[in-house]
């Protein structure tokens, strides 16, 4: 048998097969883009979980006893909470993160040159934004970070402990300091202080008004994941 093929439908299916190379290669190097892109944006990312100690500073205000105004002093116990924190860092100079640090511990209100006159435990959680630095000098593999930012801190009196108060949030601003030490491609040891800002709450109440600012410093020390 003799087939009567002409040259322009020989020419019409080369440029069809053509078509059709020209086609996936074009998605496969658009699928090859996409995913080169998503790595770079996961490679900005890292999650660091850490223990720091919470060490809190005395503040001063005054208390209402037996309808008197009484000079008191507010103190917060010391304790141990995670703090957890996702960055994302665009260069050695432009970066971003968010934290939440949580802690529970008993303010304790003790009127001048009296015993205390009751405490009162709370879950106090932190939610923040902040700008970090990374800059590119290493020392002995550690690489050195700098940063602050601002957010709120949520008091809330727990129910056994809390005599029955409200929540209350205050405005939080922070700075830090630290180093990270990679362990191998994706894991890496983090070591940083941290230092917040606040005012002390006073739960809203009618019978106590504290309206210092008072500090509470972070040492902390935890592992990060790298992407």
């Amino acid at each position: 048998m003799i087939l009567n093929v002409s040259p322009q439908s020989c020419v019409r299916s080369v440029l069809f097969c053509l078509l059709l190379t020209l086609a996936g290669s074009t998605a496969k190097a658009q699928a090859t883009q996409q995913s080169s892109g998503l790595d770079r944006q996961l490679q900005r990312l890292d999650i660091g979980v850490a223990a720091s100690a919470i060490i809190n500073k005395d503040s001063n205000g005054t208390v209402l006893i037996n309808t008197v105004p009484t000079a008191v002093n507010l103190h917060p116990g010391n304790t141990v909470g995670p703090l957890v924190t996702i960055r994302y860092t665009v260069s050695p100079y432009v970066g971003f993160e968010f934290n939440y640090g949580y802690a529970r511990y008993t303010q304790t209100f003790t009127p001048f040159g009296a015993t205390p006159v009751g405490g009162v435990q709370q879950n106090a959680s932190e939610y923040s934004f902040g700008y970090v630095v990374h800059p590119k000098r290493q020392f002995h593999g550690v690489n050195p970070f700098i940063g602050g930012g601002a957010g709120t801190t949520a008091f809330r009196p727990t129910p056994g402990g809390g005599e029955g108060l409200a929540p209350q949030a205050r405005a939080t601003y922070y700075y830090n300091v630290g180093g990270d030490y990679m362990l191998n491609k994706h894991f890496g040891a983090r070591a940083e202080f941290r230092e917040t800002f606040f005012k002390a709450p006073d739960f809203e109440t009618n019978y106590l008004t504290i309206q210092k600012h008072t500090t509470e410093f972070q040492p902390g020390f935890g592992f990060f994941y790298r992407f």
